[in-house]
This record gives structure tokens, sequence and C-alpha cells, in this order.
């Protein structure tokens, strides 16, 4: 605060200029104005309150609708002009506002062009469309005796403070708002749910609520956390293969439009993500869009690459916050229900406690009119000179009967005695006013009845409302367990890598150096140098790597098969040691060393192999050696597989000339065991679902769905499988006749065949039974003696009886028609358990598990140059040799 003296007068204003004057720091204005501001939007604009679910432009929106609710639907630019009254802001952000809540199609029906939140298009000029209150909204929304009233921001109107809102209108909008330092996102959920949800509550029964989308699509909400900040949803389009070389987008992730999603997978194409010919959005009333797939591109790869890489797949961060007492709270979904029908039974209550009063008001009149007029007492008036002596005169006849009353007499009951007309009496009918009373008397009892049980009464209005408006709001979105997609495995590759070993350069860019694969723009690349140094690092247009390159590949990390055959020269002490390792997770751009870090260490001999494999080398030491041989042979597959950093078993304390393959490996990894995840139609080697059996080489799988088709496929984790329709997953035995009973609706008979898989294409479905509308596969197996339990007829005629299937029909074709099983008499089939059968295992089979299983008996740490155990597996590339 500061004084300012001055002994001048102002000749203008005539003031004396000797006064004090009080200046404020700008800081604090600032300071005070912006909390000021902050607390305005927040509480006034973007976050919505508890009561009712609402915002404040959505509140007065529908309080202006209900003020001019007529039935009849009224242009919504007249609705936003009624709005303005209670609305201090524009006309463009009400009209905004209201476009929402009527594609929402919950509290306002529509008519006209009201846009569409699939496609993005906007609705049409306020001026061309029309809204009316729904009859839930009426309902459920609007009670001006339980209503709060405030004024209006310029005092000239009412508007409510909060609706009586009894329905839990914020989970089934949603919402979402940006305020001052604070922001707000509640998904939406299941309209039927939510009133499940409020019934199970008042019941004491644990709920469970879930999003649900206007856009439908599917959900996986394994970290949903209640819509709490910190949790997260993902959301995917349906994607369908077509028979057209093509894949279906069916529909769109909440909060992505068509438009935004082929933008997407047009920008993934140009970067080399995806490999596609054609985009094509043929949405009209459903969503459909058509992805045409490039020649030689795997639709299951394409399907992972689209949610990898474009809008096709969504995350979506909730963070439910509401204004509880004036203050912003950050709230789960359970608590934001249990909030809202605590209210809603609480409004319930108000309206019953009203009706009530209504009620005994109308039996204390009727009784009053009753006693006046069949007592008589209108006569006692007829010689009253004055209205003071009738008003008297009234209130003496009356209070003989005043035990009959329910309350006491008031001067505003005998004046609406004398208002009763001469005509209303000489018509009273006694019997009519007694049967009045006793409804009205019904009635209280029934609504004592309802406020002594109010948790039934609210159960029972939440199951009105269900039952009313229930109707065709099931759920849309479909909840699922999503894989997690790696990136790096679906991407096309769109690269060339080429590397130049003796100056260390690898990259994309290096066209005129040496050709080593192909990758994708987002690969990581591992390098091993002769010096013992392994490196991982992101591939590049070109990066110095490091000089005598001796291996460079694609990285795959987690890839625990891919198996590192390596001997090295210890600086030293001049010992040679072999090793056998697999690189899994790494640090990007840091160096390892693979040797004991002397110096002078060197890499001998190394191999890579993508199945584990462990050759057999020839050892060549040096002339000038002591050694008693100067060669000899040396089998990694005695070498177990350890860390990348162990020091390896001694080959040779001599110094080695040369190490030679001398004969390619085999495996020692044995298959892969692999198992089928039914929640989300994927195969596995984590152990999740069933168990299909141990893959390896050539081996199959075959999938046989209800609609009468088999496919084949390979065991890439990949691929996918239609979880719907499946009835059968196995590994593929091409000698097992598979056994079908399958419906013929044109014939309206059950048929039982046999056959042999004859087909050899791969990922494509053949039908293996008539192709007609309404025919579908009942019971599959692949059983080698398959049994069954056959209930045939009705009523008392049912019969039982255990069938070998076997018996009934021979091996046929896989197009053949097959035997009649049944008719429509047939009641119930269930495949008996098959004895556990033992697999044949030939002779090769038997000796390489018999060695390994020897190897991994030995417990021993420490090798001679001839080696004791291990392990190892697949094809080994040609080796590296120095």
């Amino acid at each position: 605060m500061e004084e300012n003296k001055d002994e001048s007068v102002n000749p203008e204003s005539g003031k004396d200029q000797n006064q004090e004057y009080h200046i404020t720091s700008v800081n604090g204005l600032y300071q005070n104005w912006f909390l000021d501001y902050a607390s305005y939007v927040i509480l006034e604009r973007a976050v919505p309150a508890i009561e009712d679910g609402l915002k404040p432009v959505q509140r007065r929106i529908l309080h202006s609708m209900r003020e001019m609710d007529d039935g009849r639907f009224n242009k919504v630019a007249n609705i936003i002009g009624q709005t303005m009254q209670y609305h201090p802001h524009g006309d463009a952000a009400i009209g905004d506002a209201m476009v929402n809540l009527g594609q929402k199609d919950l509290m306002i029906e529509t008519q006209g062009n009201w846009g569409d939140v699939r496609t993005g298009d906007s609705a049409a000029a306020p001026r061309y469309i029309e809204a009316r209150l729904s009859k839930f909204a009426l309902e459920v929304a609007f009670n001006k005796q339980t209503t709060e009233w405030q004024n209006s921001y310029d005092g000239r109107k009412k508007e409510p403070v909060a609706l009586p809102m009894k329905f839990p209108l914020l989970l089934a909008q949603g919402v979402e708002g940006i305020a001052v330092g604070l922001a707000t996102k509640v998904l939406p959920h299941n309209f039927c749910e939510l009133l499940q949800a409020s019934i199970d509550y008042l019941k004491g029964k644990p709920f469970e609520l879930y999003p649900d989308f206007q856009t439908a699509g599917l959900v996986d909400i394994g970290n949903y956390n209640q819509g709490k900040k910190g949790g997260k949803v993902r959301v995917r389009a349906r994607i369908e293969e077509s028979q057209r070389k093509s894949l279906l987008i069916k529909d769109v992730p909440y909060g992505v439009t068509t438009i935004q999603l082929i933008d997407s997978i047009i920008k993934a194409n140009d970067s080399g993500k995806i490999k596609i010919k054609k985009v094509i959005d043929n949405t009209a009333k459903d969503v459909e869009i058509e992805v045409q797939l490039a020649p030689g591109v795997s639709p299951d790869k394409t399907i992972d690459a689209l949610y990898a890489f474009t809008d096709c797949e969504v995350s979506i961060s909730p963070n439910a916050c509401v204004i509880v007492n004036d203050r912003p709270m950050f709230l789960g979904v359970d608590e934001l229900l249990k909030l809202s029908t605590e209210r809603t039974k609480e409004l319930l209550k108000q309206e019953l406690e009203i009706k009530l009063r209504e009620l005994e008001e109308s039996w204390h009149n009727s009784s009053l009119e009753k006693i006046f007029i069949e007592n008589r007492i209108y006569r006692d008036i007829e010689e009253c000179e004055t209205f003071e002596d009738v008003i008297d005169t009234i209130w003496r006849g009356m209070n003989k009967f005043r035990k009959l009353f329910r309350r006491d007499l008031t001067e505003d009951d005998i004046l609406r005695l004398t208002e009763i007309k001469i005509k209303r009496i000489s018509k009273y009918d006694s019997f009519k006013a007694d049967e009045y009373i006793k409804g009205l008397e019904a009635q209280m009892e029934q609504v004592k009845y309802d406020l002594e049980n109010l948790k039934a009464f609210a159960v029972k209005y939440f199951e009105n409302l269900l039952k009313k408006y229930g109707k065709g709001r099931e759920r849309k979105t479909e909840i699922r367990v999503f894989d997690t997609i790696d990136s790096k495995t679906v991407a096309i590759a769109n690269q060339k890598l080429y590397a130049n070993r003796a100056e260390g350069f690898v990259g994309y860019g290096l066209k005129k150096d040496e050709f080593i694969n192909d990758c994708s723009d987002i690969d990581d690349i591992i390098v091993f140098r002769r010096d013992g140094k392994m490196l991982v690092s992101k591939v590049q247009e070109k990066a110095f790597m490091g000089k005598d390159i001796i291996h460079v590949d694609v990285f795959r990390k987690n890839d625990e098969r891919r198996i590192y055959n390596l001997v090295y020269l210890d600086g030293k002490s001049r010992i040679s040691y072999a090793k056998r390792f697999s690189v899994t997770g790494i640090t990007r751009d840091k160096e390892y060393d693979l040797t004991q870090g002397t110096p002078g260490s060197r890499i001998l001999y190394f191999t890579a192999n993508p199945a584990g494999e462990a050759e057999i080398v020839g050892v060549t030491l040096s002339p000038l050696s002591h050694a008693r041989k100067l060669s000899f042979d040396f089998d990694f597959a005695s070498l177990a597989v350890k860390g990348r950093g162990v020091q390896g078993n001694i080959v040779s304390k001599y110094l080695v000339k040369s190490i030679k393959l001398k004969q390619k490996g085999i495996s020692t990894l044995g298959g892969i065991d692999i198992w089928y995840d039914d929640a989300i139609g994927r195969i596995n080697t984590n152990e999740h679902g069933n168990y299909l059996g141990n893959f390896s080489g050539e081996d199959l799988i075959l999938s046989v769905y209800k609609d009468g088709t088999y496919e084949l496929s390979n065991f890439d984790l990949s691929n996918h499988f239609d979880y719907q329709q499946l009835l059968l997953i196995v590994k593929f035995k091409p000698q097992r006749p598979l056994c079908v009973i399958y419906y013929d609706a044109k014939a309206k008979y059950f048929y039982i065949k046999r056959f042999l898989i004859e087909t050899q294409t791969l990922n494509k479905r053949f039908a293996c039974i008539t192709e007609e509308k309404g025919n579908y596969i009942l019971l599959v197996t692949d059983h080698k003696e398959p049994k069954i339990n056959l209930v045939t007829g009705k009523g008392k005629t049912l019969k039982e009886e255990e069938v070998n299937l076997n018996e009934l029909i021979e091996v046929k074709g896989w197009k053949a028609i097959g035997n009649k099983f049944a008719g429509t008499d047939l009641s119930k089939i269930q495949l008996l358990e098959e004895e556990v059968e033992e697999e044949v295992i030939d002779d090769i089979e038997k000796e390489e598990q018999e060695k390994i299983r020897k190897l991994l008996e030995d417990d021993s740490d420490s090798f001679d140059s001839k080696g004791k155990r291990g392990k190892s597996s697949g094809n080994p590339e040609q080796p590296k040799l120095f």
C-alpha cells in the first residue's frame, strides 16, 4: 500500500489532490481472479454434478425443453433461444451441447439430420432439426415439487440447482470435460446393466460395471480400475475376413470416426507398416470399411498389423471426476452408481411423502364435505344475516365431529365448505362418497407401506424402468480379453538390410554393400563382432556398429529357441572356450562382451541357429603345439544352453589353428508346446487355455467350425481362429478319420460321415457338409474310437443308448453326404471320454529323447574338450569360420 499526496487541485474535477490513493498489487489481482475463473469453469461449465450427472448447459437445455413441452417437436433453434434465458453463453455452445445430448439417444427424441458419431458427420443447422423430451426423460428427470430452485444469471428466471434425476444418467451417457487444471472423462455404460446394478446394490448383491459404447466393437476391461484415474481400456473395431481376399471392418472404436480410421490405415500403408491395395468406405446404415489386401499378404497378420498401427485399436484412459458439495471429487463408477441409487431412493421417499400429504388432504376435504352435507349443517346457515354468522354457525356444527378428523379444522376448511353449490348438495351420492374415501384410505395405506419398505419400493421402481425402456438397449460392445500384439512381429518388411562387415556399417541405405535380409523400419538389429562384442540397436539408414562384423540379423526379442554356438580364444590364457546361449532381453545400444574381456580375445567360430541346432565341428590345433592329437571333433550338443555371460567349456588348452563344420546339427530343443486360448481365439506358448500338443517341422492344426467348414493351418502364433464358431481344434493327424454329425435343414434329418482330410491348402476353409442355409455341425471328433451317449424320443418314449460311431459308417471321401443318423426326435447327444492314447514314437525320436534325457540328468558344471552334457535345437545357417 502506498500514499500519494499532491498539493495541487485538479481544475477539471474540482477535487482536492491531497487525498489518499490505495494501490493494489497486480499479482494479487491475478491470483484472485484466476482462482475465481478456475472455480467457475470447474463448477459451472466442464464437470458434471453428482446429483443429476449433468453439466450446467445440459441441465438448462433439458429444463427449457420441459418448459416448452406440449408433446410436439420443437425447432432446435427455438430451444436454443429459450435456453439462452438461463445460460450466459453463446448459441453455438448450447447448440453443440444439445446435438451431443441428442446423439446419445436417451433423454432427447430427435427428428431430422442430427449427424452420426460413427462417421463424424455434423448435424444440420438448428433451424432444420427438431427435438422433444423422450418419455423416459419425462419420467425420471422432472418433478417441480422435489426440485430445488435458484435465480438465473440475470435474476429474471428461476432454474433448477439440479434436476431430480432418478436414474444414473452420468454413467449411462458418459461425459468428457476439460477445466482449468482439471479434466474428467466418464465412459458410457449399458442402460440395462446400470438398472440391474442398482437393483443388485439395493438387494445387497455384488455388481460390476463396464463400459458399453454406441459404436459397438470390442473392449478389453482388464485395467478398467472402476473408471478411476490410472485405469485404461482397450477398444477395437471388429474385423472380419472376406472371401474376396479382403478384410471388412464392421464398426469403429469409441471416439474414432470412419474418416479418421481410413486416414490412419492409409498412413500406415504409406509408411510401410502394412501392405494393402485399396480402402473402400461402404458405410451406410451399418459401418463397413473394406480393406483390399495386396497379393501374397497374410490376412491374419494384416489384422494384427491394423490393430498395432492404425486406429482399429485405441486406448482410452478414464478419469471419473464429479462435483460433490461444490467440490470436484474423483470417484469410481461403483461409488457413482451407489450415490445415484441412494439419491434416487431419497427422491422416491420425498415423492411418497408428498403423495401421502396430498392423499390425506383429499381425505380430509372429502370427509368434511360428507359431514357437512349428510348432517345438513348447511340448513343452519339459512337464518344467518352476516357472513361472519355463517362462518361461526358452520364452525360450531363441524366441531361436533372433530374427533373424526385427522387434523384440526382451519378457516380455509370452513371457507371451502361455504363454496359448495346447491346443485352439488342436491346431487350428492353418499355411497359414491364412501367408496371414494375408502379408495383414498387404501392408497394411503399403500403409500405408508412403501415408505416403510422403501428399499423394496426402489427395487420395484428400477425393475419397472428396465421393463418399460430396456428393450433395444442391450449391450452393443463385446467384452473380450485382447492378446498383446508385438508391433515388430506384424510389421511389413518395408526395408532391406545391408552391411559392410569390414568397415562396420549396417543399415538400409547401404545398397551397394552385402544384402542381409528384409526388415521393417521399426526393427532392432543384433550384431556380433570378431572381437567378441555383441550389440543391439535400432535399424537406421546407416549406423556404425564396429569393424569386423561376423554376424548381423534382425533381433527377435524373447526368442528362446534361437541359439548361438560360439568358440572363442581367451587373449590372456590362449585357451579356447565353447558355449551355447540365447539372447532374449538386452539394453539397446549397450555393448556386451561374450569373452572374458581380456585384450586379444577373439571369436574363432560362430553360428546362429533359429531352432537350437547343435552341429559337430572339426578342430585343428596349431602344429607348434605339444598336443598328442592335433585334430579332433567337437559336438556342440554336449553343451548346455546357458547365459551369454558364462565363461564356457574348454575346447582345448592348446592354440587352435582352425575350426570347420563337419556335420550339420539337429534341434536339441524338441518341438514347441502349443495351447489354444478360447477367450481370444489365438494359440500361444504361455500355457493359456487348452493344450494342443507338441509341434515341430511340418505339423499342422486342424480347426472345425459349426457352419460345416474345416481349416488346416500351421502353428504360427499370429493365426486367428473364429472362436465363436469353433467346435474342434486339434493337432492334425493325417491318418486319423474325422467323424461328423450334422443337420441337413432341407431334409430335416441328421447325417453322420467319417472321412480323411484330403485337402492340402493352408489357411483356407473347406465345407465338409452340404452348403444349404440352416445346415450346421452338431458334433465333431477325431477320437480313434468315438463313442456317444444317444438319447432319442420325447416324454415317456425317451430311449438312451451308447453308440460306437465307427460301427455305423465306413470312412468315405470328404465330399460325401454320409448316412442318415437320426430324425427330429433326437433329444440329446454326448461324446463320451476317450481313454488316453499312447503316441507312437519312431526309433529316431526315441534315441533323440533318450540322448537329451541323459544330458539333462548330468549335473556337472565342468566339461573337458569332449563334453558330457547339453541341449540344443533347429536348422543352422551357414557357419562363420575364422
